[in-house]
This record gives structure tokens, C-alpha cells and sequence, in this order.
């Protein structure tokens, strides 16, 4: 936990609301995201249970298993979990755009992406298994299913997948996005309550944040969020109606599982539509909208590799493999956290504290300053800032700003309250600095060590180069019979 959260905390539970901790929002909201919420059976890894999912807050769509430990009626379930997700996601398949990448050579980028909305990372983790435990399913041969089943486990493989790496919107767990943007009076384990967290950040008239979270414990007003229920409502209700379907499969015993099991699910339904209204409040950063275009090349991909035939991700990863995703999800982090202090003065705040960013006010600027002489004569204004702030950067140390996309500088020298710098990217190709390209003298400006530049990772060897230490060349993986016995995992 930073210093200004921890700060946020202390205030939050002073004052009874939650605290904003950023001043923008971080995470793309789409236009019409869909929701879902899973429910499981207690005690099993991933039967489901129940699910609530649609992308209309008035009209969601209830799926249930009367009796989860039935193989027929679990694939039924995800047939019919597949009627909802795979339109939603084939729609945008349609619409493409040209892009060229940087070799020069154009390629068909999907214009939009689609965006699932879970309640918390539980739920999450869960569709992660429903993936797993339905993508190598099969139309025909042993434990045939409907032939949408393993389609809808190849996406939500990938989309739980895509959830894993730092600053990806496709997949979003509610409970994260809020406490990336509010810092409430209670701890870490508590917000991930999505009843509790909503209480301190937006509570009813007349009530205070630590009150309206007291009362969302109570299991009787706001049920779990899922994916396990209430063992309460367990024991007195679930459990009397599934043994009433064992007895009698009616329409009425299965009607009766799932008005208890609507119970449940309309409390949370309405919390993640609100939570949707409060994210959507935030002005946007500057940076998100280059993320989500990331998320769209992700998800082109994906939907090329499906049209070209390939095969379900395998159960898991070669060596090279790994390697090479742990090295992209560090990548992403680094840039993710660089892009957020660059779009926030809240959390570049933090860097200014920690020293590895300051602002302060332009004093002077010598824009003719050159080094070199003849051809080789470059232009490298100096500039000089004055501030307040504990700046630990040593001299010759490479710094950017938030302000000035492609601006870099190199720090001279740091004297007591006052940084000389001598910019050296981002003033045009003149033998003057182009207009605004470099801070004039009274102009508040900020610089930090940080940077997102694309760093490439350490080379990796092909995967037939894989060396026996780890297990050697992977077999090239191919589905066989066996992935689809008979195992809900």
C-alpha cells in the first residue's frame, strides 16, 4: 500500500465515505459491456451452480443447473451460456479497420472489442476452470456436447487469460476496478465484498459508508457476490429445493430451484450496473485508450487463429513458452504503472515523494544552447527548474514528462531547489526549437525517471531448442479422445 493510500484509509474512515485515489479512470467502460455472474456448487471446484449474464441492466438472463452434479444438465448450462456470450463477441468481429504496423505492411483490426464484467477475482478464477473444463469438449464421439460448448471454452480461456495482464479492460473483475479508483475505511479482505466496497463509496442519503457496509455483511439483505453462496442459504434453501428436483424433475421443482437462486443474483445484478454508472463517471485517462487498442489487436488475433482452425490452448505451457509470457505480463506491468503516474498527478505524487519525479516552475531557458560544431552541431536547450520536491536523480540520468509525449531530457546538474536540464528530444528537426517544444520560463512542469518505452525481453530459444534442463522440445499439441472424458475440474 502506497503512502497517500494508506493516507486515503485513515481519511476514509475518519470521515465515514471512501476517498478518491486517482483523479482520472484507468480502465476502459464500454459502450454495452456484459455482466456475468457465476454461482457454484459448494464444496465442488467448478460446477456450476447458476449464472446471471446479459448486457441489459433491465433484462438479464438467468441460466440454472437444478442439480449441479448432473453431467447433462452442466453442459446444458454452458450451451446455454454460449447462446449469450458467443453472439455478444462474434458481433464485434464485423467491423474491421486497416492499420499498418511499423514494417509498413497493413492488416484488419477489429474496431471494438468485447468487455465481460465479473464481480470480484473469485469469479474471475471460476470461469477460468469453466474454460478449461469445456474447451477440449467434442460435438461427436465420447461425451458428446453441443458444438458451441468448446467454443465458449476457447473464450473464456482467453478472456480470463487477457484478465491477467496489467492494464487489459476485456475481462474486468468489479471489485478491482472500484479499489483501483477509491480507498474506503476498511481493509483489502473487506473490499472485495462488492456489497460492502459499494457501501463506502456511494452509500444511501442519510447513511454513512462504514454503516451501509456493516448492514451489506448481512447475508440476508446483499448475498454473496458469488461465485460460492451463503452456507445459510445453502443448508435452509438450496439444499431442500435440489433434493425436491431429485425426487420429482418437474417444472415446478426446477422453477422453485430457480426463484431461490434468483434471490441470490438480482442484489449483485444491481450492484454491478451501479458500479458501472460510478466508473463511467471518471473522466478517462490519456493513456487508456491506447490500451484498449492493444485489447483489440489481442482480440483480432484471437478470433483469426479460431477462422484459420486452430486447435484449444493446451492445458499448459512449454518452457519458451512460459518464459516468454511471464516476461510480456512483467512488460506490461512496468508500462501499466509508468502510464497511470504519467496520466494521474495523484500517483505521480508518489514518485515525488519517493524522488524519482519532481515539478516545479521553469526560471530560465537558453532555447539556442547547441553542442558540437559544423554536421555534427546538435540542439540541446537548457532549462532550469526550481523546486520543492526531494529529487534523488543523479546527474546525466534521462528523464521525460507527462506533459510533452516524445519530450526527454537529461538531468546537468541538481542544486539545493534547483534541477538544470538539457532537453534532447521533441523539438522538431530546426535549427530552433519548434513552438511549445520546450517549457519557457514561469511554466509549471513536471519530470520523472520513469519511462514506458518498449523494451525488449531477454532472447529466448525456439521451443525445438528447448535444452533438457527443462523438459526438452515440446510434442506439438494435438486434442485427443482423452481431453474430453468425462471430468469437471
Amino acid at each position: 500500500m502506497s503512502t497517500l493510500t494508506a493516507l486515503a484509509r485513515l481519511r476514509a474512515a475518519r470521515d465515514g465515505v471512501a476517498q478518491r485515489i486517482t483523479t482520472v479512470r484507468h480502465c476502459h467502460i464500454s459502450a454495452q459491456p456484459l455482466v456475468f455472474i457465476p454461482l457454484k456448487l459448494a464444496g465442488e471446484a467448478a460446477a456450476p451452480l447458476a449464472a446471471m449474464v446479459g448486457t441489459d441492466p433491465g433484462h438479464p438472463r438467468l441460466l440454472v443447473v437444478p442439480q449441479p452434479r448432473n453431467r447433462d444438465l452442466r453442459f446444458a448450462f454452458a450451451a446455454g451460456l454460449a447462446e449469450v456470450l458467443l453472439p455478444y463477441i462474434e458481433g464485434f468481429e464485423k467491423s474491421t479497420e486497416t492499420v499498418e504496423r511499423k514494417s509498413g505492411e497493413p492488416y484488419e483490426r477489429c474496431l471494438d472489442a468485447p468487455q465481460i464484467l465479473m464481480p470480484n477475482r473469485p469469479a474471475v478464477s471460476f470461469a477460468a476452470l469453466l474454460g478449461r473444463s469445456t474447451r477440449f469438449r467434442k460435438a461427436e464421439g465420447p461425451y458428446p456436447v453441443h458444438p458451441s460448448v468448446p467454443l465458449l471454452g476457447r473464450w473464456l480461456t482467453y478472456l480470463t487469460d487477457r484478465s491477467l495482464r496489467p492494464g487489459s479492460s476485456m475481462l474486468l473483475a468489479t471489485t478491482e476496478a472500484l479499489s483501483l479508483h477509491w480507498a474506503t475505511g476498511q481493509s483489502n479482505l473487506e473490499d472485495a465484498n462488492l456489497a460492502a466496497l459499494l457501501g463506502w463509496i456511494d452509500p444511501p442519503g442519510g447513511m454513512s459508508g462504514r454503516r451501509a457496509a456493516e448492514e451489506a455483511e448481512d447475508p440476508l439483505l446483499w448475498p454473496p457476490a458469488g461465485p460460492a453462496t451463503d452456507p445459510g442459504f445453502d443448508n435452509e434453501v438450496l439444499g431442500p429445493a435440489i433434493r425436491a428436483y431429485e425426487e420429482a424433475p418437474t417444472d415446478r421443482a426446477v422453477d422453485r430451484v430457480s426463484q431461490a437462486l434468483r434471490t441470490q443474483l438480482e442484489p449483485t445484478w444491481r450492484l454491478m450496473w451501479r458500479s458501472v454508472e460510478l466508473l463511467r463517471s471518471l473522466p478517462e485517462g490519456a493513456r487508456v485508450k491506447d490500451r484498449w487498442e492493444m485489447d483489440r489487436g489481442s482480440f483480432t488475433r484471437f478470433v483469426e487463429r479460431i477462422a484459420e482452425g486452430g486447435p484449444p490452448q493446451a492445458r499448459r505451457d512449454g518452457a519458451v513458452g512460459a518464459a516468454a509470457r511471464l516476461a510480456g505480463l512483467e512488460r506490461a506491468r512496468a508500462s501499466y504503472d509508468v502510464q497511470r503516474a504519467h496520466d494521474d498527478p495523484l500517483l505521480m505524487a508518489e514518485y515525488r515523494l519517493s524522488g524519482e519525479a519532481f515539478a516545479g516552475t521553469v526560471t530560465s531557458a537558453d532555447l539556442e544552447h547547441a553542442e558540437g560544431e559544423g554536421r555534427s552541431r546538435k540542439l540541446r536547450p537548457l532549462i532550469t527548474v526550481r523546486t520543492g520536491d526531494p529529487v534523488r536523480l543523479s546527474p546525466k540520468t534521462t528523464v521525460g514528462s507527462p506533459d510533452r509525449r516524445g519530450h526527454a531530457a537529461e538531468i546537468v546538474e541538481v542544486t539545493d531547489g534547483e534541477i538544470t536540464l538539457k532537453v534532447t528530444k521533441g523539438m522538431g528537426r530546426g535549427r530552433t526549437p519548434a513552438p511549445g517544444s520546450v517549457p519557457e520560463p514561469g511554466e509549471r512542469v513536471s519530470y520523472t525517471s520513469l519511462t514506458d518505452d518498449f523494451q525488449s525481453s531477454a532472447a529466448l530459444p525456439d521451443p525445438e531448442q528447448t535444452p533438457w534442463t527443462h523438459g526438452g522440445p515440446p510434442q506439438e499439441y494435438e486434442p485427443g479422445d482423452d481431453d474430453a472424458q468425462e471430468e469437471w475440474l
